[in-house]
């Protein structure tokens, strides 16, 4: 239970079906920035009580520090790492990521508006068109 409470605080949920099927992303820079500023509120929240609870806690303030960037950035760092590395898949495998239509900060077919994964091309290569480098 504890650990899927943490999961759920982490944003580690993987990925989802859509309508159609189609597996789709959920982890997102957005997603993962929303999860360390949440992390955070509540730490901070949290000390706060802590702190008119217990007095004695005050005179140790500069451990919250420690404790945001255990629970809240660094979490969030390691998870901005494996999105990059997944984009760079996504990048490598797929036609999407060779054109240049492809948004790789968002993971998405700027024509179509549309994510694209490693199983799922939105125009089903009818409007691609190779990245000039």
């Amino acid at each position: 239970m504890i650990e899927k409470f943490k999961d759920i605080l982490q944003f580690r949920v993987g990925t989802e079906e859509d309508e159609e099927g189609r597996l789709k992303n959920i982890v997102t820079p957005g997603s993962i920035v929303w999860g360390i500023l949440l992390r955070t509120f509540i730490l901070v929240l949290s000390s706060f009580v802590m702190f008119e609870i217990w007095t004695w806690v005050r005179s140790y303030w500069w451990f919250v520090f420690f404790i945001i960037w255990y629970e809240a950035a660094y979490p969030g760092w390691i998870q901005f790492q494996q999105y990059n590395e997944n984009i760079e898949k996504v990048e490598e495998s797929t036609l999407c990521g060779k054109c240049k239509h492809f948004d790789k900060t968002s993971q998405l077919c700027k024509i179509l508006d549309e994510h694209i994964t490693n199983d799922y091309v939105p125009c089903e290569g009818t409007e691609w068109d190779p990245k000039s480098e």
